[in-house]
């Protein structure tokens, strides 16, 4: 463990700040939210877990914000994968949920922020991170809201709003039940005929999202 030193301008923080996130996200990389620890990401930025808590207040805060940045990451990338979206309103509507599916899939990092969010990572925050958090949110969903009405604009305003939450929500939970443990992973191994409740996480997402679509043009 180094001696600390504390940032003496306001550079200095944010460079230390996108340390402590930089090193979550590799934790991530290697380990689930759930075993993600403040001691172990004190330790792998070199710091005493106090000095870490000079800069976010909780290990739920950095992981919040560590979200917003994954979503925000996300966000960009998927504007550039919709560019390609062309065809009748149910065409788009297939390509549109298939490209989301897809690019969900490929950032595991994301889903699982985003399967923690409501039950671990919100928890242990204080008002103040708490609503810097929502806000961010509400932008995000903001831009997946302008997303969707670009490529699909049949769907209206109010209705772009319910898939992009229903999107966020399914990826959450799919992705939760995607992942068994080692004890269920070893009865479908011993039971083949349990393995018929493993689910796969980009298969059933795209299968929800495509139903709930469907619904919402329907009901209009």
């Amino acid at each position: 463990m180094t001696s600390f030193k504390r940032a003496r301008s306001e550079e200095q923080r944010a460079e230390r700040r996108a340390k402590i996130l930089e090193t979550a996200a590799a934790m991530l990389a290697e380990t689930p939210v759930s075993q993600v620890s403040l001691n172990e990401l004190s330790r792998r930025v070199c710091l005493a877990k106090s000095n870490v808590l000079r800069y976010f207040e909780s290990r739920e805060a950095v992981l919040l914000e560590l979200l917003v940045a994954e979503q925000q990451g996300w966000l960009s990338q998927l504007g550039e994968d919709l560019s390609a979206v062309s065809g009748s309103a149910a065409a788009r509507g297939d390509q549109v949920v298939a490209t989301i599916v897809e690019s969900l899939a490929a950032r595991p990092i994301l889903c699982d922020l985003i399967s923690s969010q409501a039950a671990v990572l919100e928890h242990n925050v204080s008002p103040e991170v708490a609503a810097k958090y929502k806000r961010a949110a509400i932008a995000d969903f903001g831009v997946l809201n302008e997303l969707l009405l670009a490529h699909l604009p049949e769907l209206g305003a109010p209705d772009a709003q319910r898939f992009a939450a229903g999107a966020f929500l399914m990826a959450g939970a799919v992705w939760t039940h995607s992942r068994p443990s080692a004890a269920m992973l070893a009865v479908y191994e011993a039971d083949p005929a349990l393995a018929a409740l493993r689910i796969d996480f980009a298969t059933t997402l795209r299968e929800v999202l495509e139903i709930l679509l469907a619904g919402l043009f329907a009901r209009q």
